[in-house]
């Protein structure tokens, strides 16, 4: 594992898959954002990098280094690491996220309160072009274009250059 402090703020952690570049196949191109802050996130971001390689519901194309940030919203709680995995995908965006819900609960995820700590949190920050709004999900991810989780690893990418 590599650290390397980028600001006062921020540390880009690179590791074995953290960033990777895999081979492209066909489907709606989605970019997931992950994050975390409860135990060794660096070593469940592994873990969920190899419980999607072995779905069959969606493929993972590339990743992005991880970034270890303060977090927003309620902030008496530890650091986050974030980054981003840009997947390729025959669901529907409402399926998708019933799936990725279902993920962040076999990794030990529990809502308490808005913004607070987490083991695993995934968004859909990008489906395609898709632009949607309903209760259960806004397409693109509200907020992306403000928060240093997305924005910093996402200048990393090669294959995902969608800055719009």
């Amino acid at each position: 594992m590599i650290r390397k402090k980028i600001d006062t703020e921020n540390t880009l952690i690179r590791t074995k898959d953290f960033p990777s570049i895999l081979s492209s196949q066909s489907g709606h191109r989605v970019l997931l954002g992950i994050g975390g802050n409860i135990g060794d996130v660096v070593r469940r971001f592994e873990h969920l990098f190899y419980f999607f390689k072995r779905s069959s519901l969606l493929r993972v194309i590339e990743t992005a280094p991880i970034v270890k940030n303060p977090p927003f919203g309620y902030t008496e709680q530890g650091d986050f690491y974030n980054s981003l995995l840009l997947i390729e995908t025959f669901l529907s965006p409402k399926a998708l996220l019933r799936y990725l819900l279902r993920v962040e609960k076999a990794f030990g995820r529990k809502r308490l309160f808005k913004d607070g700590p987490r083991t695993l949190d995934i968004d859909i920050i990008f489906y395609e072009n898709v632009t949607m709004e309903t209760k259960e999900l806004t397409l693109p991810h509200p907020g992306w274009k403000e928060r240093a989780s997305v924005l910093i690893p996402l200048s990393m990418m090669k294959r995902y250059n969608k800055h719009g």
